[in-house]
């Protein structure tokens, strides 16, 4: 009984696509959830990605600050700006101790959010968000690295989607994984967690 308890909840939190029977190492979003909820796995990692400068960065750029990352895309309609906006508030509330905190924004549609793309999307929120793209094999491997679930998705319209978790992460000044935010977090809920790690050196 409470198995099945727990599996309806993680249906109701995340929206599940099932993964293709092309691939059947594909893990599912429930399991995804399941693995950060509970630190089964390491989240996180390295990565080499390009963002909207054109310039190719890696986790190594970011030694030193905590890191707030978010996988979306441009053309979310909703929870993506929703997420990124209250991360951009948080920042703004911090006021001089935003220095110590890097946001990133690492797309999960690079054939449409190229550097061009994300230069014109990621001021709209704050000057101080990096936006990440590069070839579909990288953001995979950064994707998988987090515990990112993504799908690809065509309508019979031919309008595409990817249906993904929405989870914002925070990592130490080196990198290591420190927890997760639900989507829908608001900034005031993200500083409660933040502020006591910007205290520790």
């Amino acid at each position: 009984m409470r198995r099945s308890l727990r599996a309806a909840l993680l249906v109701a939190l995340c929206p599940l696509v099932p993964a293709r029977a092309a691939e059947p190492a594909r893990r599912s979003a429930a399991e995804l959830m399941d693995v950060l909820m509970w630190n089964r796995e390491p989240v996180g990692g390295p990565f080499a990605l390009v963002d909207q400068a054109g310039r190719t960065r890696t986790e190594a750029d970011f030694r030193g600050k905590l890191l707030i990352v978010y996988f979306g895309y441009t053309g979310c309609p909703d929870i993506c700006p929703t997420d990124l906006t209250e991360i951009a508030r948080a920042l703004t509330l911090l006021g001089a101790e935003a220095e110590a905190v890097q946001p990133l924004f690492i797309t999960l549609d690079p054939e449409r959010d190229t550097v061009a793309h994300l230069a014109e999307y990621v001021p709209n929120f704050s000057s101080r968000l990096i936006g990440l793209t590069g070839d579909p094999a990288a953001i995979r491997r950064a994707a998988e690295a987090y515990r990112v679930f993504s799908e690809r998705i065509v309508g019979a319209d031919g309008d595409i989607t990817i249906d993904h978790s929405a989870f914002i992460y925070l990592m130490d000044r080196s990198g290591a994984y420190l927890g997760f935010f639900p989507p829908g977090t608001s900034a005031e809920r993200m500083l409660t967690v933040v502020r006591p790690h910007l205290a520790t050196p």
